[in-house]
């Protein structure tokens, strides 16, 4: 994945509202869509240990900015934030800026039914002259295929080569 915006946490939250794919869930036999998913972002709150807190999305950068740092603020203030397993209208994100990956798995509860999907980041790299940064979706493949995410990519690819789309109103 090219890079050219410092943030892809929100280059990905934007991205993921144009594919009702990443908004699908299953909930016992059947699936449900949400108008809006938050994204939920592991943080490092101590030496070595990580909680993980979720944000209310809104396309506004700004505001986006304020709810994201309001959130890790009481979540390194009050420790992790319990969720319930039935609130399956959030993306797993974890970004992992120590190292550059090529490969990753993702934890999975497979009962009930996970269907929330999840993604991962890792070390961006310069590649002759372009930046790079890994990145891994997984999502239940009986809500999107390889083509929803090869659409995702598209998207995202698209914002982080326009930066100002991705962190405007746009």
């Amino acid at each position: 994945m090219d890079i050219r915006s410092p943030y892809p946490w929100c280059t990905l939250s934007r991205g993921l509202r144009t594919r009702s794919e990443f908004r699908q869930r299953i909930r016992g036999d059947q699936v449900v869509e949400h108008e809006i998913v938050n994204p939920g972002f592991s943080i490092l709150v101590d030496e070595d240990l990580f909680g993980f807190c979720d944000v209310e999305y809104t396309e506004d950068f700004t505001e986006f900015s304020i709810r994201a740092n309001k959130s890790i603020a009481t979540l390194k203030a009050h420790g992790n934030l319990l969720r319930s397993p039935e609130d399956d209208d959030v993306l797993f994100m974890s970004p992992i800026p120590w190292v550059s990956f090529t490969s990753f798995n993702h934890p999975m509860q497979f009962h009930p039914t996970d269907s929330v999907p999840r993604f991962a980041w890792g070390k961006s790299f310069k590649e002759s002259d372009t930046l790079k940064m890994p990145l891994n979706v997984q999502g239940h493949h009986a809500v999107m295929d390889g083509i929803h995410m090869g659409r995702f990519y598209e998207k995202v690819q698209d914002y982080l080569h326009h930066p100002e789309v991705a962190l405007g109103d746009a």
